[in-house]
């Protein structure tokens, strides 16, 4: 990705993550160490991550899509705040079996600029925490 770099940085910086690239993809990373997961009793790190690639030169969209963790009492307020965005909520679903607290992951897509996209991101994940 000739001069995402740059563009990939940006956009990690805006969604508060940790920017990276994987198979081709701008991938920016968020670690919520706030919450203190386990899986049958160890330690579980719980991450989010959102991503872009296939990044039209000529409209500046690219496909922008989310994997992204929460608590239960977090699912309905952020599924609203995303779908306001215009971003298409995918799938609401629980990954894993024997974890505490549970955790409910959402996938989530759209063709966006990727700078509006991480802007609109952290809208959505700013309107958990009121």
């Amino acid at each position: 990705m000739p001069n995402n770099g740059s563009i990939c940085e940006r956009f990690s910086r805006i969604i508060g993550g940790q920017p990276g690239f994987a198979g081709g993809k701008c991938v920016s990373t968020i670690n919520r160490n706030q919450i203190r997961a386990t899986i049958l009793g160890k330690r579980f790190s719980v991450t989010s991550s959102f991503s872009f690639e296939s990044l039209n030169k000529r409209t500046g969209r690219a496909l922008c899509l989310g994997r992204a963790a929460f608590l239960e009492k977090e699912v309905n307020k952020i599924v609203t705040a995303i779908r306001r965005q215009g971003i298409k909520v995918t799938s609401v679903h629980n990954e894993w079996l024997f974890e505490q607290p549970r955790l409910i992951y959402i996938n989530m897509e759209v063709i966006d600029r990727p700078l509006v996209f991480a802007r609109k991101i952290r809208q959505a994940l700013d309107a958990i925490h009121k």
